[in-house]
C-alpha cells in the first residue's frame, strides 16, 4: 500500500474550490486517466479510470463530506484505495488543497508505476490541472452542499 499526500494553493475562495470538488463527473476535465466518474447517489460514486495501460472500472463511497472542509472515500470493490482531500482558507480569495490516498496498486504494471513515482507525480499534476480549471472558470460548474457523517468505528 502507497501513501501519497500533495496539496496546491488555488486562487479563489474555499466555497467556489468545495463546491467544484463535488462535482465528480467534471473530474475527467482535470484528472490524467478519469475516464469518467458516474454519482450513483448521494454517497456512492462507479469510476472508469486508465493507469499503465490497463482500465479499471470501481465503486467508491464518500464515508465523510463536511462543506468547504473535507470529502473522505474509499473503494468498495475494485483496487483498494482510500483518501481525503481537506479545503483549508488561506486567505479571503485563497485556499489549500490536500489529498492524501492511500492506493493499494494491481497488477504488475500498476505496482511497477507506482514503484516508480507515477502515482505521486500523477497526483501533483492532477492538483495542478484542477487549479487551472478553477481558477479559469473563476466559478464552479455545480456544487452538493450536504453532510455526510462519519461512520462510528
Amino acid at each position: 500500500m502507497s501513501t501519497v499526500t500533495e496539496s496546491v494553493d488555488v486562487n479563489v475562495p474555499i466555497h467556489t474550490v468545495y463546491n467544484q470538488w463535488t462535482q465528480f463527473a467534471e473530474f475527467p476535465e482535470f484528472m490524467e486517466g478519469v475516464e469518467e466518474v458516474n454519482q450513483v447517489t448521494d454517497t456512492m460514486t462507479h469510476w472508469r479510470v486508465k493507469m499503465a495501460g490497463v482500465t479499471r472500472e470501481f465503486d467508491a463511497q464518500i464515508t465523510e463530506q463536511i462543506p468547504d472542509e473535507r470529502v473522505a472515500w474509499h473503494s468498495t470493490e475494485g483496487p483498494e484505495h482510500a483518501g481525503v482531500v481537506t479545503f483549508h482558507r488561506t486567505g479571503p480569495d485563497t485556499t489549500r488543497v490536500t489529498t492524501q490516498m492511500d492506493v493499494d496498486p494491481e497488477g504488475f504494471l500498476e505496482n511497477v508505476a507506482d514503484k516508480a513515482g507515477l502515482l505521486k507525480r500523477r497526483a501533483k499534476s492532477d492538483l495542478k490541472h484542477f487549479k487551472e480549471f478553477i481558477e479559469r472558470r473563476g466559478r464552479e460548474t455545480g456544487g452538493w452542499r450536504g453532510n455526510v457523517d462519519r461512520p462510528e468505528p
